[in-house]
């Protein structure tokens, strides 16, 4: 663009070489112009005129800036001959403007002068001269069109040959006319090799779509202005390959793909993203063709290829010029006045942007470029058109692109029209769905033809690919693909996944609005039928009914104070509240829940002691500690009144009848039984229950509980409280704190009831295995009562008594003479059932019991059972259809049903199967002989391992296993040559390794004493190896309680002494030789007696314990040793031996064990 300013100086630069028009401007000025001044146009005009004008606008760029944007017009020289006539009126106008601000400033100044103290110039003056003004304006105007006329045709030709590819038209129309200008279509430059790029996330874009890119970068932003400004709005778009970055630099060609558009900026707007950030520059893009990067322009090169179709400057060497040329330093806007002589050469050098000479020189001759010598073609550079904003890199991106031409194709190629035609139909299909693609299909029919589709298949490609979703790799393919095919293949694959999804789109559409519009319709008719009947007197609303329900609840209860308040508020709430509401039914359940707790509704209690022993013993048989603190409970409860603040907890080993037990309580105080188990419960709200605001939200056990037993005064059991465990909603063992604590659960508080309850009425029980894993906190608030296992006796009893009727009655043998002898109920606990609980017991009862139905069916056949006739109340219906195979899966043979088969007809009836009665000469008789037909063969074979004298080296120690049994086991050790190392195998846990070491450091200390070394100074054991085992590997062994059996293992073996085996012992040692106290006595002992064991040896500690639990059946024939330190265990294992005659010198014993013979 070309700024011309409406007046120049007249003065000529001696330092320039003058150009052909500055001569002919120095002609014209000399004989035209001394007297009168002439307007810049008409010099303008006769300098077209010659073909100098036109070769040198050729050679230089047109498209220069200016500090003061505002004070230029721009003239295109691609259409000067067509704008020079609105340039010279404007120029003129600019002139005449300046001529009457001076004319009325001087008159101004006049008047001042002559009376300060008059008024300003009245109005019907002022339109004298505005009119005087107008006409001479008007009369200059046609003086200058005749001048107007002339140069347009002078210049018209000169203009035509102008081929500049980066010139933008600024207007069109008639150079001969007088009709205003007008808007011309830019014409868009076919090649462009070098540009900005701009890199852009998410999706690429296409020609022929707009796109609208925020840069935040200051010196792009810098840049783009530039290219505005100069007439170059023209940018490079790439897609980044790295979505997550947001740069506006491409610093590596691998940052970006290779294949993007070149754009034009059609609008530019600055925006603020907030306070302290940067500010923004949003351009819209206008994409028109395909580029492909070459490579980065760097600092300081061009990047030009010297074939580049650029016109350049061709500098005048020294030798043909009489002076250097340089350029002008001023700029345009520091023109400060303007004089009406004629313009000088320097100024017309400044406007035209030429290349000026002397006066004298001789006029340059234009070589072609054949004619130019090899120094020249050196000499000449080529320009890029943005080389303005090359002084901005690193800080911006510039590129050399090359277009990116598609290839050959034919257009009548059955193939791309078949692709054609089913991407329009595809369009089709997806415009009737979405209203988006229907809107921007119609643009796009709008702006092209049925025949234009065709023949431009590309376009339509593009489109597929800008209305669709897909990912950006697949996008950026359809931008770099150069086969028409193949972009259109690629287009339909895209467009077709967007049908899918718009169909489903809809499908999902459609079936809301269906679902929603049954819901209106339900609504609407439930609306009507509730006006009609409360027209017609039918019925009443159903809310209030509802409400008078729960007032007529709530009267029955004795509800307190605050939780009466609470009801009240709710209830107001719910008249207040729409049937449709959805807060109405989250406040109606909390009404239900509220009225369904039983407020002061308590069941009377029965203290009756007698009753309670009646009770106790038909259920249970045994477990006399438990029955008497239960009965000590109610006998407290009886002087009381009531056994508030209790709670208790059973802890004992599986199938001992701790959850029975709970029920028996309950049945002998009369109140009610609710039970839950807490085993693995992890979620606090199954205590505490759920707040009200959540879908499905419900109270806390302890209210379910009262709402189930409706009374405030239940038995609760909670099992399985060892077995709580903890996750991320919470710890419900923390929750039980409050319910469990007498302080607490007075006024305890649910979740969602969020009134206090009073639990203080309530009897909590819990059950559990073991104790360790029971916290603390919730340890303490409970009296623990000990349910140790039962002993063979008591077993025997409860087979009798309990389990054998009930699983004869449970297999239809009630009325059948089938007896099971008590020798086989013997054998049964002492070789299948050896646990401390009757669980296990109870299984073989019932496995007894079946197998002799089973026998007795297969025996008496179906003639003597016959099946029973049919009922005459049955019906015929047609059962479910049974699941089926698809047809694909099935084989020859195969009977299942196939697809679409109904469902078999199927006989129903309602009347209960009587049983059948057996033949009164049925007997069976189930004896230790014929137990094995009926259970298989004994688990448990032998009691013990050595039955006669064992070697030197074993001793005989008592254990307790997991399942709550005893069991004797036997200890080996051997010697070997080795370094003195001890090996322990057979299963053995940390503790039980622990004492073998205590054990055998005893020995090893103790050496000469015990008699095996000769003197103190001997050193033992060093270069041999020690091995301990426990025989039975497969059950693991833990506990201290094997110490003195190790120990009299180690003296056996070294000393070369057998070990009675009728002499068993357990207790813990210390390493100087006290024997410290074990547990699991009943059911060691128990073991013992069933082994056959005489003799044990025990801490002292313990004879309180076997004194107390122990029953006299399990310890008669037994003599019990109470020892207290190891000492007294070798004297009683050794006695008569030569050990025993030794170690009265070197071991003496300070006092006899206590001795025990029942």
């Amino acid at each position: 663009m070309l700024p011309i300013r409406v007046v120049v100086r007249s003065s000529t630069c001696k330092q320039c070489r003058p150009t052909h028009l500055t001569r002919s401007l120095a002609t014209t000025s000399a004989s035209h112009l001394p007297n009168s001044s002439r307007n810049l146009s008409h010099y303008v005009a006769e300098a077209r005129s010659r073909n100098l004008l036109s070769l040198s606008m050729h050679q230089r760029g047109i498209h220069s800036s200016s500090t003061n944007l505002d004070k230029k017009r721009w003239v295109n020289p691609a259409s000067e001959n067509e704008n020079s006539e609105g340039e010279k009126e404007e120029k003129e106008g600019e002139s005449k403007k300046v001529e009457v601000k001076k004319d009325q400033s001087t008159e101004q100044k006049e008047e001042v002068k002559k009376d300060s103290s008059s008024e300003a110039e009245s109005s019907k003056t002022a339109e004298e001269r505005a009119k005087n003004l107008a006409e001479n304006q008007s009369k200059k105007s046609e003086n200058n069109n005749t001048i107007r006329s002339s140069s347009s045709s002078s210049s018209s030709s000169s203009t035509g040959k102008s081929s500049n590819p980066f010139s933008i038209p600024s207007s069109s129309g008639n150079g001969g006319s007088n009709t205003p200008k007008e808007i011309a279509k830019p014409i868009i430059p076919e090649i462009y090799p070098q540009v900005l790029a701009v890199p852009i996330t998410h999706r690429p874009l296409f020609p022929g779509f707009y796109k609208a890119v925020t840069v935040r970068s200051p010196p792009v932003i810098k840049a783009i202005r530039e290219l505005q400004a100069k007439g170059q709005p023209y940018v490079g778009a790439f897609l980044l390959k790295d979505s997550t970055s947001d740069s506006d630099v491409v610093e590596s060609l691998d940052q970006v793909n290779p294949v993007g558009v070149f754009c034009q900026i059609t609008s530019c707007f600055t925006s603020n993203e907030g306070e302290g950030k940067p500010e923004s520059l949003t351009a819209v893009l206008f994409p028109h063709r395909r580029i492909r990067i070459d490579n980065l322009v760097k600092p300081g090169d061009t990047g030009l290829n010297p074939q580049a179709p650029f016109v350049n400057v061709q500098e005048v060497p020294d030798d043909q010029a009489n002076t250097p040329t340089i350029e002008n330093e001023r700029g345009e806007g520091e023109v400060e006045s303007f004089e009406t002589d004629v313009p000088s050469v320097e100024a017309v050098r400044e406007e035209l942007g030429t290349v000026s000479r002397g006066r004298d020189d001789p006029e340059p001759e234009l070589l072609t470029e054949n004619q130019k010598s090899p120094s020249d073609n050196a000499q000449s550079k080529p320009h890029s058109p943005i080389n303005f904003i090359h002084n901005l890199l690193p800080e911006v991106s510039i590129t050399n692109v090359t277009n990116v031409a598609l290839e050959p194709y034919d257009k009548d190629s059955q193939v791309i029209r078949a692709i054609m035609s089913e991407l329009i139909s595809v369009f089709k299909e997806i415009a009737q769905l979405q209203p988006m693609f229907r809107e921007q299909v119609t643009s796009f029919a709008m702006s092209n033809t049925s025949s234009q589709v065709f023949d431009e298949p590309d376009k339509l490609a593009d489109l597929a690919a800008v209305v669709s979703t897909a990912d950006v790799s697949d996008l950026q393919a359809v931008l770099e693909s150069t086969s028409v095919e193949d972009r259109l293949q690629r287009a339909l694959v895209l467009l077709k996944k967007e049908l899918i999804n718009a169909q489903l789109q809809f499908k999902i559409a459609r079936d809301v609005d269906t679902k929603i519009q049954k819901r209106q319709r339900e609504y609407y008719l439930m609306e009507q039928l509730k006006g009609i009947k409360k027209e017609l007197g039918m019925e009443s609303d159903g809310k209030d009914k509802l409400v008078e329900g729960f007032k007529e609840k709530a009267s029955k209860l004795a509800m307190p104070e605050g939780v009466r308040k609470v009801f009240d508020e709710e209830l107001n709430k719910l008249v207040h509240l729409e049937p449709s509401a959805s807060e109405f039914n989250v406040t109606r359940n909390y009404i239900d829940w509220l009225t369904q707790v039983p407020w002061g509704v308590h069941s009377p209690e029965n203290y009756d002691i007698t009753h309670a022993v009646k009770v106790l013993d038909e259920d249970h048989y045994g477990l006399k500690d438990v029955k008497d603190r239960i009965l000590e409970f109610m006998a407290v409860g009886k002087l009381r009144g009531s056994v508030e603040g209790k709670i208790l907890c059973l802890a004992g080993p599986p199938g001992v009848g701790k959850t029975s037990i709970g029920k028996s309580i309950a049945r002998a105080l009369g109140r009610q039984f609710f039970r839950f188990s807490v085993g693995g419960l992890t979620d606090v709200a199954e205590i505490k229950g759920h707040r009200r605001t959540y879908i499905g939200a419900m109270p806390g056990k302890p209210v379910q509980a009262l709402k189930k037993v409706a009374t405030e005064n239940p038995l609760i059991l909670i099992d399985e409280v060892d077995k709580i465990s903890k996750a991320y909603n919470g710890d419900p063992a923390s929750a039980l704190l409050e319910m469990l604590d007498p302080e607490q659960n007075k006024s305890f508080l649910d979740h969602y009831l969020d009134v206090p309850i009073d639990l203080s009425r309530v009897l909590f029980v819990c059950t559990a295995n073991v104790l360790e894993t029971i916290p603390g906190p919730l340890l303490d608030r409970m009296e623990v009562l000990e349910v140790s296992g039962y002993v063979s006796a008591e077993k025997m009893n409860i087979a009798e008594k309990y389990l054998s009727p009930q699983a004869k009655e449970a297999s239809g043998l009630k009325d059948v003479d089938i007896n099971l002898e008590p020798g086989a109920i013997e054998a049964l606990i002492r070789y299948y059932c050896r646990e401390s609980g009757v669980r296990n017991l109870k299984k073989h009862i019932d496995k007894i019991y079946r197998k002799a139905a089973f026998k007795i069916v297969t025996d008496l056949g179906e003639e003597a059972l016959p099946e029973p006739k049919e009922p005459a109340s049955s019906e015929t219906v047609e059962s479910a259809e049974p699941d089926v195979k698809p047809a694909s899966e099935h084989l020859p043979g195969d009977k299942s049903p196939s697809p679409g088969d109904a469902g078999s007809l199927k006989n129903v009836t309602t009347v209960p199967r009587e049983p059948l009665k057996l033949p009164d000469n049925v007997h069976v008789r189930i004896n230790q002989e014929n137990l094995r037909d009926y259970v298989g063969p004994p688990i448990y074979h032998k009691d013990r391992l050595y039955t006669s004298a064992p070697p030197a080296g074993v001793s005989t120690g008592l254990g307790y296993l997991g399942n709550g049994s005893g069991a004797v086991m036997p200890i080996e050790v051997t010697a070997m040559p080795g370094k003195g190392n001890l090996q322990l195998t057979g299963k053995l846990g940390e503790v039980i390794r622990e004492s073998a070491q205590i054990a055998l450091s005893y020995v090893k200390s103790n050496a000469y004493s015990l008699g095996i070394t000769k003197s103190e100074s001997e050193v033992t054991l060093n270069d041999r190896d020690v091995h301990l085992h426990m025989p039975e590997g497969g059950i693991g062994k833990e506990g201290p309680s094997a110490g003195t059996a190790i120990l009299t293992a180690f003296v056996s073996l070294f000393t070369k002494t057998k070990v009675d085996p009728d002499v068993a012992m357990t207790g813990e040692i210390s390493l100087l030789g006290q024997v410290l106290p074990v547990g699991g006595l009943k059911e060691k002992i128990l073991a013992a007696h069933r082994a056959g064991i005489k003799k044990l040896i025990v801490p002292i500690a313990c004879k309180p314990d076997i004194d107390e639990n122990v029953p006299l059946s399990v310890k008669s024939g037994i003599e019990f040793v109470f020892v207290e330190d190891i000492r007294q265990v070798l004297y009683e294992v050794f006695k008569g031996t030569e050990n025993e005659k030794r170690w009265k010198e070197t071991l003496p014993l300070e006092k006899e064990p206590e001795r025990d013979m029942p």
